[in-house]
Order: structure tokens, then sequence, then C-alpha cells
């Protein structure tokens, strides 16, 4: 990617979302901070704390820490008091959040329970919304707002199901907020990633499958690499995309693009 040290030189932001190292949330909060951005971090409950802590210990200096729970309101009001205290002020936000009761990522969709669904837009997608409105008046010089969808949102893929209608409304809601935010200079992008073996995926039925068969169709022959998508969080929060706005971008291999296909049997080595 070449040098990009200084790209997020004295820039400010927080990221929610991070489970563990798998989490795709983590890939870009290690370029952003790569690039040279001070960044701040959530956790949801105790049990995460600790892997948040570990992780964030790796960048070698301190970062604010931040209990919160996207569907406590008091929780998201303390994490934005507190980076008003520890920051001053904001430039990069990431909502890396999205949540389904797992009995609606099985079986057929149009089971899904009233609260399942309540469940997986609150959390998926009513959550971004709450975030920028938090995140805007600290984001007095401008900033960047991403967040992370996938291709379940465009296209029906079996047993993603709530999580589809959820992404579905999360990509509205950034397409809504780009609009709003427009005229403070806030950008707000969302990144339609391929399958990656985070926490979150394993919990979505025949996961494994997909991974397979992504590299048989894709146009690139191959899943992706989570520093991939650490690539593409790093060009939406700098200036280089400082003219995109309301947009979803895919980091997928270029599966998004593909219709009907021939699998091919046997999938070609990567040249070198």
């Amino acid at each position: 990617m070449g040098d990009v040290s200084k790209l997020l030189e004295g820039k400010l932001g927080v990221v929610f979302g991070v489970a563990n190292k798998r989490s795709i949330a983590w890939a870009i909060a290690q370029a952003w901070h790569d690039a040279g951005a001070r960044l701040a971090f959530t956790y949801q409950g105790e049990r995460l704390k600790a892997n948040v802590e570990e992780l964030v210990g790796e960048f070698g200096m301190d970062a604010p820490l931040y209990p919160c729970d996207v569907t406590r309101d008091d929780q998201l009001d303390a994490v934005f008091a507190g980076l008003q205290s520890d920051f001053g002020k904001l430039h990069m936000l990431l909502h890396a959040v999205a949540y389904a009761p797992k009995e609606a990522l099985e079986g057929e969709f149009i089971q899904t329970s009233r609260e399942a669904f309540r469940i997986a837009h609150d959390v998926s997608a009513y959550s971004l919304l709450a975030l920028a409105r938090g995140a805007a008046p600290l984001m007095t010089e401008g900033g960047s707002i991403v967040t992370l969808s996938y291709l379940g949102s465009e296209k029906v893929v079996p047993h993603y199901n709530v999580m589809g209608a959820a992404k579905a409304s999360l990509e509205a809601v950034v397409r809504y907020l780009a609009h709003d935010l427009g005229p403070r200079k806030i950008r707000v992008n969302a990144i339609s990633a391929g399958p990656v073996n985070t926490l979150a995926a394993r919990g979505i039925s025949k996961f494994a499958e997909m991974l397979r068969i992504y590299p048989q169709v894709a146009p690139m022959r191959r899943n992706i690499d989570p520093a991939e998508l650490g690539g593409a969080g790093l060009f939406l929060a700098s200036d280089l995309s400082s003219g995109i706005t309301g947009e979803v971008i895919h980091v997928d291999s270029g599966y998004h693009a593909m219709g009907m296909a021939a699998a091919p049997q046997s999938v070609p080595a990567p040249s070198t």
C-alpha cells in the first residue's frame, strides 16, 4: 500500500465493535493506528473488556476504553461524554456492531419472530443513527463515519435471514445520514465485506460453505484478507476519499458483480 504512516496523523477516532483479533473492526483499527491516528475503543460487557484491553496494549500507548451496550442510551451518552473529556473532538468513527438471535439465523426467514426482527434492527441499524447523533457535535472539523455491511443486504443469502433485512436498513441509514451530515463536512459510508472468519460470522448457519464457494465464483478466485478491509477503512477515513459519502464499497474479490456463474472444478493458485 506504500507509506501511509502519516495519512491520519493528528486524527482522533473511536472504534465500536472489536471483539477479538479476528474482528474486522480490529483490522481497520490497526490500519488507522498505523496511519497515525489516536483511537478510543468501546467494549460490551466485562467478558470482552479483557480482549479489547489486550489488543489495545499492542499499540503501546494509552487508549481510552468505554463500556457500551448500543441498545442503552445512557451508555451511549457516557461514551460521548468520555470522548469529549478525553479527546475534545473527533474525526473518525467505526461502527462494527451487529447482532440477531441465533435462532433467527437458522431455518426459514419467514419464521423470524417479531422480537428477533426488532433486536436485529435495533442493534445492527438504529445503533449507527444513534452513534452518528452522538459523534456529530464532536466532529467540529468534519469527519468520517464508517460502518460494515454484507451482500445479504442486496441479494438472498440463505440463513443470513433477518440480518439481510437489518443490513439493508443499515445501508439506507448510511444514505440518510450522509444527506443530513454532509453540510457539516461529515461523510458516512459502508464497507460491504466478503466473508471473514470472525466470531459473529461463525454464528451464521453454513458459514463455512460461504468461505468455500466465494473463491470458486469471485472474479479474483479467492477470499479476502482482513488487511484489505483495513485498507478500505483507511481510505474512507482519510482525505483520499474526501468526495465520497453515502456509498457502499464492496470488498469481496468481486463476488457481488457476478450473476449466474459456473464454478470451476478447481481454483487456480494466485500468481506470484
